[in-house]
């Protein structure tokens, strides 16, 4: 399976347990690969024959913005459905949802949910 891959891309926005990373916000870093059939667009050199990475990376930004969940596992699992959604022909999608200043109280690089959802199980 082909596969596109947005790796690292950084959002604002305020998901979290704590009234506070809701009022306040934070950063975000999530990567996604997403597994389609790419041959029509390795053939045709056409966007329309593909995923546009542009437009995903967009999408995951504004769902990410515009929603406010708890858990990293609620992002994760909204952010897989919207991508299923907006493109057919997105069979898989891998995500990882980073929050490099996790209010836990240590010192960490980040804390992290990674998801691996498939079209016709999601």
């Amino acid at each position: 399976m082909d596969k596109i891959i947005i790796e690292n891309l950084q959002v604002h926005a305020n998901h979290g347990v704590f009234p506070e990373e809701n009022a306040l916000g934070q950063r975000f870093v999530i990567s996604a690969v997403l597994h389609a059939d790419l041959r029509a667009a390795g053939k045709s050199d056409a966007l329309e024959d593909s995923i546009d990475y542009g437009t995903a990376c967009h999408l995951i930004d504004g769902y990410t913005r515009s929603h406010t969940h708890k858990l990293l596992e609620r992002l994760s699992q909204g952010l897989a459905d919207a991508l299923f959604d907006r493109f057919p022909a997105i069979e898989r999608v891998e995500l990882t949802v980073k929050k490099p200043w996790a209010p836990i109280g240590l010192p960490l690089d980040y804390a992290a949910v990674a998801i691996d959802r498939a079209r016709e199980n999601r």
